[in-house]
């Protein structure tokens, strides 16, 4: 029997709503774009400069601070926002712009945007 109904590609979705919303969102050097990424494991977040193309500062759950600790966990995404949060301002950047490519701002993400707020960082 043939199903009649589609696969999801959420990957595509993704990727979708990212393109979306990058035609309106951009960094600068003064004010970085804050891009996030979920993996099922780990979180990754890097500051962007578009303009010149640059990676200013990223922190991610697999650096050294986080050596035998679980990736994929709230607690996780908090510190790594802390992290990055340190980073940023050690480089004398304090404004961000928030970009949470395609991703619902809700569990790992929104505690990631938590713990860079907690660190310091403007958005």
């Amino acid at each position: 029997m043939i199903s009649m109904y589609k696969k999801i590609d959420r990957k595509a979705i993704r990727a979708k709503k990212h393109y979306r919303v990058r035609r309106y969102i951009s960094g600068t050097e003064n004010r970085p774009r804050l891009a996030v990424y979920r993996s099922n494991k780990h979180i990754f977040a890097q500051l962007i400069d578009d303009v010149a193309a640059v990676t200013l500062a990223s922190a991610c759950s697999q650096d050294a601070p986080f050596k035998g600790e679980s990736g994929g966990n709230k607690e996780a995404a908090k510190k790594v926002g802390r992290l990055l949060a340190e980073r940023a301002i050690a480089k004398g950047l304090k404004q961000v712009v928030f970009d949470r490519g395609g991703l619902v701002y809700h569990g790992r993400v929104a505690a990631l945007a938590e713990g860079a707020r907690e660190g310091g960082l403007e958005f």
